[in-house]
């Protein structure tokens, strides 16, 4: 069997299409394959299908193919040009690679594999190509893929943003709480967000009065954004967020009570963690403290953050009444910041209380967060926030 021959079948070329001639280079270590096609070979057109249509010039294009054992492979092929009664002059569609693509379509499946196991600046570097144009690759089928999601069923959404890089660099990520799945990520974290993913879920089959619940931090931005956008979602305020806020409440506690109780310093962490995930000299240190020095301002900010966190532990129908002897205790507790985080939460009243409607958290979205700083620090980077977004906008995101 010729050489032709045989990468003639490996390539699975059908007629008119076959290789004419093959250049090894074992010094660069390098396989070239130029293929061409018969003389007065057909060709349908790419864009209406039309059948026997003849070619009238080519155009010599080259595309990276897999490696040929240690050696890289490149396909060379006068692409020829046909001029179809229906759309005029068009290229003709090769069988091995897609329209603009300069690898195969063998070549792209391969990186499209390797994209879910490692980050893709590792890929680059394992096949000798630079990571802008493995991005491309990326981009053209993560964007392939979502063009074909279907949200029509989408009811309840959560919202969170994260930084894309260092410095004040965000993007927003709207996921579906039912499926735990990315639905949308765009850059910033203004009310604007919130209209872009309406245009995404509306190219994607939804509406916006299908969306009942929305769950999200107390941003304004956020929070406007979801009633004017969508007018049927009801808001339920992440109490992972409403204890954040609560434990920064404590902390500036303790850093105003320290100038006068020294004995506070480096106990930052003791006041943020519950009494049962306290380590065993966070333990003791905390029992120290409060023997030592009685009626810290400190503790008693820890215990009313404690005993709020009562509050997810109700029945609904004694929530409200809850939260209002709560209320009361941390606005007449004379410690500034709890008496400031309480009217935050006063302001915010139903969005809290919802909770107990919609069980619905950010945990999911804390997770995917997680999730992206990992890949981030894995990948060092990912040069631009489209990038980012390309990876949370797979299907099924994958960490790389």
């Amino acid at each position: 069997m010729r050489d032709t021959d045989l990468f003639e079948q490996a390539l699975g070329l059908v007629s008119p299409w076959f290789v004419a001639h093959c250049l090894f280079d074992a010094q660069d270590k390098q396989l070239d394959l130029h293929l061409d096609f018969t003389p007065g070979g057909v060709f349908a057109c790419p864009h209406c299908d039309q059948k026997e249509c003849k070619a009238y010039d080519t155009e010599e294009k080259t595309w990276r193919h897999l490696n040929f054992f240690e050696h890289t492979t490149y396909l060379h092929a006068r692409t020829p040009r046909i001029e179809c009664p229906q759309c005029g002059v068009k290229t003709v569609s090769v069988p091995w690679a897609r329209g603009e693509s300069g690898f195969t379509l063998l070549f792209e499946a391969f990186i499209l594999t390797l994209a879910q196991q490692m980050p893709l600046n590792a890929m680059a570097r394992l096949v000798d190509e630079h990571d802008t144009r493995l991005w491309r690759i990326l981009h053209h089928y993560v964007e392939q893929a979502r063009d074909e999601q279907d949200y029509s069923s989408v009811q309840e959404v959560g919202v969170d943003e994260t930084s894309s890089k260092r410095g004040h660099n965000y993007i927003t990520v709207f996921v579906h709480m039912d499926q735990s799945k990315v639905l949308f990520a765009t850059p910033g974290k203004d009310a604007a967000t919130v209209t872009a993913f309406e245009h995404d879920l509306k190219e994607h089959g939804g509406t916006p009065e299908q969306i009942q619940e929305a769950c999200c931090d107390m941003s304004p931005a956020f929070i406007a954004g979801i009633e004017n956008t969508f007018p049927q979602a009801e808001i339920t305020f992440d109490k992972f967020h409403v204890m954040k806020l609560l434990n920064e409440a404590v902390d500036q506690v303790r850093r105003d009570e320290q100038k006068d109780q020294p004995e506070l310093k480096k106990s930052r962490y003791v006041w943020l963690k519950n009494p049962e995930n306290l380590t065993a000299t966070q333990q003791t240190m905390l029992e120290n403290l409060n023997v030592k020095t009685r009626n810290l301002k400190t503790a008693r900010a820890y215990q009313i953050k404690l005993t709020f966190q009562e509050l997810y532990q109700q029945p609904s129908h004694l929530a409200e009444a809850f939260l209002q002897k709560w209320y009361f205790w941390a606005t007449h507790s004379r410690l500034e910041p709890i008496i400031e985080m309480a009217h935050t939460i006063k302001d915010h009243w139903a969005g809290v209380l919802r909770w107990f409607e919609s069980q619905l958290s950010n945990g999911v979205l804390e997770g995917i967060n997680s999730l992206i700083q990992a890949a981030k620090a894995k990948a060092r980077g990912y040069r631009s926030t489209r990038n980012l977004i390309t990876i949370l906008d797979t299907p099924e995101f994958v960490v790389m």
